[in-house]
């Protein structure tokens, strides 16, 4: 294996991150049975958390991160998967400890790799990602708990970033009424992907002291947690769903018992690192097939690994919209 690039956190004095591309060698990479020529990785909240020096989600630098990577294996020592086969690798501790997608080469367990599902481009599985992984289980979520498209509006918290734009796409879809709530001037966007009513983030806190407010919500895809799930929550209709995906905004949750036990409101929690390859499997297919919505490319932003600290650095300040997908070769 030749030497490889990968985009390097470096920890400098006094707790100060710099982030830069490096030259590194096979040695470098971790043990593991697959090793993967990364074509495709993408942009996740959570790697501009790592790439940030955040060591809830990364404990020691240098480091690379990258929770998605795409690409071709290059050798296996397992019969399941053949030099060439097309693979995707999302979630478990890719880009957190060990070194991540952001780089030319990863060497991972078998047990973390799933091969492309059919109807997918490696390309375009990245410009889903984690991201649209987690959408897509919120849906199902939705969905298998008894939402429908005539049973009312769902909301959307989140709505320009990566799993709330992919949400919208994928509800409106499949016919549901979305209203998207964002804090960016996105209209045109979230209305291109589906979206019925642009609600501003400004607009939606006015009643939060209050137990219960009036019911508006058949479901809820909540991607940023705190207050404006805790709203959500409130205004969720008697028998509605709430999926809980994310903690941008805070992961504090301020309740009473009341929309549980007077509205029967179900709160979900929805996570993408450790669910069963079963699961993994299951709702790539849904994303490839029942899920698979038009709007995909117009989303997504192909960057070369030289502009992710930029990107990394817009997200971070909330000034990212939809996805970015990071080619490497």
């Amino acid at each position: 294996m030749p030497h490889y690039r990968s985009f390097v956190v470096v920890e400098q004095d006094k707790g100060q991150f710099i982030r830069r591309i490096e030259e590194k060698e096979s040695t470098d990479l971790p043990p593991g049975e697959v090793l993967i020529r990364v074509h495709y990785s993408s942009l996740n909240y959570k790697d501009a958390l790592s790439a940030s020096g955040n060591r809830g989600v990364t404990r020691r630098y240098p480091h690379t991160p990258g929770i998605d990577a795409a690409g071709v294996v290059e050798s296996s020592t397992v019969a399941a998967f053949q030099t060439g086969d097309q693979v995707i690798v999302s979630g478990y501790d890719l880009g957190m400890n060990p070194p991540g997608g952001f780089a030319e080469y990863i060497r991972v367990p078998a047990d973390w790799v799933m091969k492309l599902p059919q109807g997918l481009s490696l390309r375009q599985s990245m410009m889903l990602g984690t991201a649209g992984f987690t959408a897509g289980r919120c849906v199902e979520m939705l969905i298998q708990q008894g939402c429908t498209p005539a049973g009312g509006d769902i909301l959307v918290t989140g709505a320009t970033g990566g799993v709330g734009s992919i949400s919208v796409a994928i509800l409106a879809h499949l016919g549901f009424s979305v209203t998207a709530l964002t804090g960016k001037r996105e209209s045109v966007f979230l209305h291109n992907l589906g979206a019925r009513t642009i609600l501003a983030r400004e607009d939606f806190l006015g009643n939060q002291p209050k137990a219960l407010l009036p019911e508006k919500w058949a479901g809820v895809v909540d991607t940023v947690g705190g207050p404006y799930l805790a709203t959500a929550i409130k205004e969720t209709c008697y028998d509605g769903v709430v999926t809980s995906c994310g903690n941008a905004a805070s992961g504090d949750l301020a309740l009473t018992v009341y929309p549980f036990i007077i509205r029967a409101v179900r709160l979900i929690g929805i996570d993408s690192a450790r669910c069963s390859m079963a699961v993994r499997e299951r709702v790539w297919g849904l994303l490839a097939s029942d899920y698979a919505f038009s709007q995909l490319e117009s989303l997504s932003a192909i960057i070369p690994l030289e502009h992710l600290d930029e990107a990394i650095t817009q997200l971070l300040a909330g000034q990212s919209c939809g996805r970015k997908v990071v080619q490497l070769i």
